[in-house]
């Protein structure tokens, strides 16, 4: 996978929330803290959804913190700390391959 591949899976999974967002007009963040603490949906026919919605979620901070770590991997490798070298090679649609 490379970091142009990651960064499209998280615009997926970011529209699956908007998706989910605007069906129960409440912020995934809200619905996920609700979701933790055991809430249940009022309708069972939203169980499912409720289901796919936190799993979806839970896999999108998972992407988001790969995303991070595999920034910060390159911006040290390339020995340097500031991002715009990267913005520059990422700019250009270089292939960056994520290690790990």
């Amino acid at each position: 996978m490379n970091l142009d591949e990651l960064l499209r899976s998280i615009h997926a999974m970011e529209e699956d929330m908007l998706t989910f967002e605007r069906k129960y007009g409440v912020l995934t963040e809200t619905f996920y803290e609700a979701y933790r603490r055991g809430e249940e949906p009022e309708d069972e026919a939203w169980v499912l959804d409720w289901s796919e919605w936190a799993g979806t979620y839970e896999a999108l901070l998972a992407l988001q913190e790969r995303y991070r770590q595999a920034v910060q991997a390159m911006t040290q490798e390339m020995g340097t700390s500031s991002i715009s070298h990267l913005i520059g090679r990422t700019a250009r649609h270089e292939s960056l391959a994520i290690v790990g």
